[in-house]
């Protein structure tokens, strides 16, 4: 991986509190400002869920929003040869601090 991809969490199909925790790493652990949410297809709802959950477990010194929101379709072959469509999204989220 690229060094300016490790902000990035892929959805995908681990469990769903590996990404919650991931998240949660990124700003905490690796004091990320900004943690980047990417998925496709059929993972995109489990992405507005990771995001969504990571922001009801932020603290009121730290809070999680969501600053941006991409959404997109990239086109596949599929095991047929079939050129398809898939959508896709990337939900950006930002940690404020509250200044004590």
């Amino acid at each position: 991986e690229k060094k300016s991809d490790d902000n990035i969490i892929y959805i995908g199909t681990k469990p769903f509190m590996n990404y919650v925790s991931g998240v949660d790493i990124q700003f905490n652990v690796k004091e990320r400002r900004e943690v980047i949410i990417k998925a496709r297809g059929k993972f995109i709802n489990r992405a507005v869920d990771v995001a969504e959950v990571s922001k009801k477990r932020s603290s009121k010194d730290k809070r999680i929003e969501v600053k941006d929101i991409k959404i997109s379709s990239e086109e596949f072959e599929n095991s047929d040869g079939k050129k398809i469509n898939v959508s896709t999204i990337e939900i950006t989220l930002v940690a404020k601090y509250r200044i004590l």
